[in-house]
């Protein structure tokens, strides 16, 4: 028996029962993963656990039909580990024996052998018999049925194509800081290594990676020369376009890839902030892996929807905020959002983005710009809330965005899941008179 198989489905089992219970499915893939050193163990690890989220309410369905009775709540892990097994055979396509027995021997291994046979005959049974489809789009697309009313309101055109493109895996971005010299370069060293990749016609610095390999083992990571960030997350920056000497507030910075970007257009001041401040060491983490000075940036935690204290900067020229948000653009790469959020959130979070956004104008001199962004797809929290900023706020006009950014939303733009294989996004560029 593969004791090591039989761990990887240990660790998958447990990774979906604590996402399953609200943990982030990132936080719990990190720490899962540390007890692996092979990277091909961390790589199967991650894929029967992203795909089992991914694909969680449609595997649910499947299950109820494999099984007469479903498992008692006091057995959340059997339940995970056979939800693990049918994302290894229906999704991964993984070798249906060592897959079988691996995940079996597994359930010894957590202490669950009284549920060994129960587990083997049911995976036995969906070698047999597939997954059975859904005439119920929810199911069938592993959607909650509240997201996917508001896509059909908000996209009745296009609505099955994010819901299509979110259950894609989603390819590696990098941004090359610099100039295109550098992308070259870095695009040079790359195709010499025969890694597959291709160049953005969107972003500038943006380069798409085709090959499964971890952003560590690139050329020049070592160096500080890339940084991981997808092609829609490096368009907020180019949308605001700092000027040298201009003062320019981050006011949700962490974790840091956008900020980045704006130091390289050199601004007179630029002021990072973020309300959480267990997440500003990253910002300084990767301000140091990409070679950034330590005085680069002000860096404070700090409630931004309250006035600035006196001590900081009160009139800037450009601000952006990339405002919290639903998340519902990214689903692709965090598909754990798909339980975790709630439509009860939505009303949350406008009235989050709604302070953000007053406290962002006060601090915005006459004449400046400001940068509404978000990872939403939701009009809620994208045209909606821009109109309505705009109706109350007569010193506030929009400034047109190109077709980079995506379709036109209001004043704004969309970017979809998936489009140019990049995240959803929205982007609104703000005038102050």
């Amino acid at each position: 028996m593969n004791s090591a198989g039989a761990q990887l489905r240990v660790s998958a089992a447990r990774a979906i029962h604590q996402i399953f219970q609200g943990r982030s499915l990132k936080a719990v893939l990190a720490q899962e993963r540390s007890a692996f050193a092979d990277g091909r163990d961390r790589a199967l690890l991650e894929a029967m656990t992203v795909g089992t989220v991914r694909h969680r309410r449609r595997l649910e369905f499947a299950l109820g039909r494999f099984l007469s009775k479903p498992l008692a709540p006091s057995e959340p892990l059997s339940h995970a580990l056979l939800l693990v097994g049918l994302t290894q055979l229906h999704l991964l396509m993984l070798a249906p024996h060592a897959a079988v027995s691996a995940t079996v021997e597994a359930a010894r291994e957590l202490g669950k052998g009284a549920h060994a046979a129960l587990i083997n005959a049911v995976l036995r049974r969906s070698q047999r018999e597939g997954l059975p489809a859904s005439d119920d789009i929810g199911i069938q697309e592993s959607h909650p049925d509240w997201l996917l009313t508001r896509l059909r309101a908000d996209w009745p055109e296009s609505w099955a194509d994010i819901v299509a493109a979110n259950n894609r895996v989603a390819p590696l971005w990098l941004r090359i800081p610099g100039g295109s010299q550098e992308r070259e370069a870095i695009a040079a060293a790359l195709q010499t290594q025969m890694i597959a990749h291709r160049i953005s016609e969107i972003a500038a610095q943006a380069i798409r990676i085709d090959a499964a390999i971890a952003p560590m083992q690139l050329p020049g990571w070592p160096e500080g020369r890339i940084a991981v960030q997808d092609l829609s997350a490096q368009l907020p920056a180019i949308a605001l376009a700092v000027k040298a000497g201009e003062t320019v507030w981050d006011m949700c910075a962490a974790p840091g890839g956008k900020s980045a970007q704006l130091l390289e257009a050199t601004p007179t001041m630029l002021l990072l902030t973020d309300s959480e401040a267990d997440r500003i060491p990253k910002i300084n983490a990767l301000f140091a892996r990409l070679g950034c000075g330590e005085d680069a940036a002000a860096v404070h935690a700090l409630d931004a929807t309250q006035p600035l204290q006196e001590s900081l900067p009160q009139q800037f020229d450009a601000i952006l905020l990339d405002a919290p948000c639903s998340a519902t653009g990214i689903i692709r790469r965090q598909p754990d959002v798909k339980w975790h959020r709630r439509e009860k959130d939505i009303g949350a979070l406008n009235t989050l983005q709604w302070r953000l956004l007053k406290n962002a104008w006060r601090h915005l001199r006459p004449g400046g710009r400001l940068l509404y962004s978000t990872c939403s797809v939701l009009k809620a929290e994208n045209e909606l809330l821009i109109g309505q900023f705009l109706q109350q706020h007569a010193d506030a006009n929009a400034l047109p965005l190109d077709a980079r950014f995506g379709r036109v939303s209001g004043v704004g733009r969309q970017r979809m899941p998936g489009e140019d294989d990049g995240d959803g996004f929205y982007y609104a560029l703000l005038h102050k008179v």
